[in-house]
């Protein structure tokens, strides 16, 4: 189990924190865990998460890496950004409230710009998506927000 509460390692508040904790990570990977909440900030009014919420998990666990790693230097937490997904597939359209999700995400290329691409899997009962993450972090993240945007 992680030492770090998971509002701690997402540069998330409230309601947009959908994970509710890293079960282990190390260099090259992480596992996250969440019960899927009927009254959540995404849920369908049957309580039920639309599987395509599964790259937002994935995303925050890739996050949560980012944040154990930076904790692990001694770092604040870090915004960073998705850029895409490639070879998104679940096998089901939804998640039932009180499913409980585990997010396994696996770091396949990193760069010191702060680009890197990892490989996903969200699991449950009888429940499975993959995708690969396109994400960026950008080395000095508020100068890179001040930068004036190009037409």
């Amino acid at each position: 189990m992680c030492k770090w509460p998971i509002a701690e390692l997402l540069p998330h508040a409230g309601a947009m924190i959908l994970l509710d904790a890293v079960e282990d990570f190390d260099a090259e990977q992480i596992n996250t865990r969440l019960r899927v909440r009927g009254d959540g900030l995404f849920s369908r009014a049957d309580g039920s998460l639309p599987a395509w919420v599964a790259i937002e998990l994935m995303a925050q666990s890739i996050a949560a890496y980012a944040g154990c790693q930076a904790r692990l230097r001694g770092e604040p937490v870090q915004l960073g950004f998705l850029l895409g997904s490639r070879r998104f597939a679940c096998n089901v359209d939804a998640f039932a409230a009180g499913t409980e999700l585990r997010i396994h995400a696996l770091r396949s290329l990193q760069d010191d710009n702060g680009m890197g691409i990892f490989e996903c899997r969200l699991s449950g009962p009888g429940i499975l998506a993959e995708a690969r993450l396109n994400v960026f972090c950008p080395p000095q993240v508020e100068s890179y927000l001040q930068e004036p945007i190009l037409s």
